[in-house]
């Protein structure tokens, strides 16, 4: 071989080896979230016409830690099933997902971990085809320490917006208390034994009103573009919503801003994720270390800002402040009310404020706990608390007895809406406040 030959030759050679990573490179960045978030297995090639740059991860949906499971402080649920049910509000090609050991006491080991699409409503039975095994940081198992929090790889897997998705984990260890939400408004189910590849259904004897673990599930979504999170009580968390019909009312306004953008309004494409925690407060911490039902200032960042592409918080708090409060104020609530916004705006984040609803005829009320809820929407109304208001007191208050809610928005307490009532808050809601980040000087 001659020496003009053999550098022919390398030179082919190094040519190729170019042309062999910039298509590696390009492979990745076209088809693989960011690192921390790589597809776990079975990578198939996207077409040209499926561009990446459309794809951002969103929260199709999510739930707050609320606190320790009673019953569960020694063994928490060793040698379980626990196959959570969420629904969607957003669609995407990829998934991942988070979960907490917020309020457990020792190490969590989770062994094996799935994630599938409903077969169909009200059921523990998946949709065989779609069942992906879960890994995390490319290991079957993880341990999540106490007061800690895990995020799954992503597995490639087609999620529909407005569908059942199942999260199912396996624990064979002791580990307690579990950390839950209370109020799911939604039957999840729970199996003995490792039985997280299951598709059937049938061992899944136990039913359970609450999520536990799982507390969200992002997806690489080519349909939204950013995250709306809902951040508020129980009136958010929708307490008094019918079970599995998901008619919360951030589930009825992610409906209505789908509906508006298939009808062509130029509006934002956003999922929305509810962030709701029955019995929460601006100002109060419930009971315990770490507190069960930590306030809204002790949890914004965890809840609100640190879901995936977040554009926009709603929030519609203070409302427990003045009824459970010993000497309610509204200069203090609203004071707390401008802090989450303060901190939102740090983060470049737009923050549309909700006026308190009435509670007349509900065990709380009180004439000087009517006052403070009419200082504080006063002070909502006359703007520098909010970038953006939706006004759900004028909208759901009974015309004739306007510190009541109207009857046929109310579920019966004299505090939390129907059906009906939510389906309204979510129609008076202005989808137009969600464009833009004008923010409010305070």
């Amino acid at each position: 071989m001659t020496k003009r030959h053999g550098y022919a030759v390398l030179s082919a050679l190094a040519a190729l080896v170019v042309a062999l990573s910039a298509g590696i490179y390009v492979t990745v960045a076209a088809g693989d979230p960011a690192p921390g978030g790589t597809f776990a297995d079975n990578r198939p090639h996207r077409g040209p016409a499926d561009p990446a740059s459309t794809r951002t991860w969103v929260g199709a949906w999510a739930t707050a830690p609320v606190g320790g499971e009673p019953g569960t402080e020694a063994a928490g649920l060793a040698g379980r099933s626990v196959r959570n049910v969420v629904h969607t509000s957003a669609g995407g090609t990829g998934a991942r997902i988070t979960l907490s050991n917020l309020y457990g006491r020792t190490p969590l080991t989770i062994t094996h971990a799935t994630l599938a699409l409903a077969a169909g409503d009200g059921t523990a039975a998946a949709d065989a085809g779609t069942m992906r095994r879960l890994t995390f940081g490319g290991s079957a198992g993880v341990v999540v320490p106490a007061g800690g929090q895990t995020v799954s790889d992503a597995v490639r897997l087609a999620v529909p917006r407005d569908s059942d998705v199942l999260v199912t984990t396996y624990s064979p260890t002791p580990s307690g208390p579990v950390t839950y939400h209370r109020h799911a408004r939604q039957v999840s189910y729970l199996a003995t034994g490792d039985r997280t590849e299951d598709a059937t259904g049938i061992p899944y004897t136990g039913r359970t009103p609450f999520w536990r673990y799982v507390t969200a599930l992002d997806v690489l979504s080519d349909e939204a573009e950013g995250t709306v999170v809902v951040f508020g009580d129980s009136i958010t968390d929708g307490i008094t919503s019918t079970p599995g019909a998901n008619h919360r009312w951030p589930d009825l306004l992610a409906g209505r801003l789908r509906g508006a953008l298939v009808r062509g309004q130029r509006l934002p494409r956003y999922s929305v994720v509810n962030e709701g925690i029955s019995g929460n407060q601006v100002l109060a911490d419930g009971p315990g270390r770490p507190a069960a039902n930590q306030s809204g200032l002790g949890r914004f960042r965890r809840d609100a800002l640190s879901r995936p592409n977040v554009k926009v918080v709603v929030v519609d708090l203070g409302v427990n402040d003045i009824l459970r409060g010993r000497r309610p104020a509204a200069d203090r609530i609203v004071a707390g009310l401008r802090t989450l916004v303060r901190e939102a705006h740090a983060r470049g984040l737009k923050v549309v404020g909700a006026t308190l609803m009435p509670f007349e005829g509900h065990r709380g009320c009180t004439p000087a706990r009517e006052a403070v809820r009419q200082q504080v929407n006063a002070r909502i109304r006359a703007g520098g608390v909010y970038d953006a208001v939706v006004d759900f007191d004028r909208a759901l208050r009974d015309p004739y007895a306007p510190r009541r809610l109207r009857p046929a928005y109310d579920s019966g307490d004299h505090l939390h809406p129907s059906d009906l009532g939510f389906a309204r808050m979510a129609e008076v809601f202005d989808l137009r406040t969600l464009k833009g980040a004008e923010q409010a000087r305070l």
